[in-house]
């Protein structure tokens, strides 16, 4: 209940997973907890500041893959703290007036989203909510009144899910989101594994029993598993850096990325 409570407000010496986050991509909104618990996992995977701009990469590509489909609307749970290439400004570049709807429960998150977003006009909205509670997000009045869910939607998981513990059932939360998309839905996800970099896997895991919430990294499979109801699209569930690159990105092995993504449509 502790952690629970500790989780849902503002304290500086714990280290959060937002903030791990944004220092991971070189940002200044953390604090000494977070910069150390980052540095305990570093010390084990240098790459992991890498993976993490990978990680944002591979959401701008995704996002610009799905506006270039016909997606105009977009549900981004556990959006992080804003940075740059955020959702509505990559779906702005390909589409017209995306509705773009940011979830998350970090309190700090939603005020830096809310600062953010002040100038972004009507079709941008910023929602306190908890992916664990799904039901509450889909029938939360300001995401009802933002997105049609007669029309296809683009839904974001993206470095997300591995903050949810089995206790809390990872296919339930799916698949209550999956049902209340339309066909023509898109799932973007992705998934730190336990199949490579054990080393790293461990320490990891450990920092993370110290954060606001603990890191459960899955296989492959587990991970391919959340795709039910999506049908893959090219090239399927694979490392950050083979997701369809625009850039040259030097992972050797790609595996060292650490996460797996894909994006699946809604059969």
């Amino acid at each position: 209940m502790e952690q629970d409570r500790r989780s849902w407000g503002f304290d500086p010496t714990t280290p959060n997973i937002a903030r791990l986050y944004d220092y991971y991509l070189g940002g200044k909104d953390n604090f000494a907890a977070d910069r150390e618990a980052a540095e305990r996992i570093l010390a084990v995977a240098p790459e992991l500041r890498l993976a993490a701009r990978e990680n944002r990469a591979f959401l701008g590509r995704a996002v610009r893959f799905l506006a270039e489909s016909g997606i105009t609307q977009f549900l981004d749970i556990g959006t992080g703290l804003p940075t740059q290439g955020n959702v509505h400004e990559v779906a702005a570049e390909v589409i017209d007036d995306a509705r773009v709807v940011y979830v998350d429960k970090d309190p700090v998150v939603l005020g830096h989203a809310r600062a953010l977003l002040a100038g972004a006009g009507g079709t941008t909205t910023v929602v306190e909510g908890d992916l664990r509670r799904p039901e509450e997000i889909l029938n939360h009045d300001d995401v009802v009144k933002a997105l049609d869910f007669g029309k296809p939607i683009g839904l974001l998981l993206v470095a997300i899910m591995h903050f949810i513990p089995d206790g809390d059932d990872p296919v339930r939360i799916l698949t209550t989101l999956r049902d209340a998309l339309p066909p023509g839905s898109f799932l973007v996800l992705s998934h730190g594994t336990r199949d490579a970099r054990a080393e790293a896997v461990k320490t990891g895991t450990q920092v993370y029993e110290g954060a606001t919430s603990p890191l459960v990294l899955r296989s492959r499979d587990e991970i391919g598993g959340l795709f039910d109801g999506f049908d893959l699209v090219e090239p399927g569930l694979v490392w950050l850096p083979e997701w369809r690159p625009d850039v040259s990105v030097q992972f050797d092995p790609p595996e060292t990325s650490l996460i797996l993504c894909g994006v699946g449509r809604k059969i």
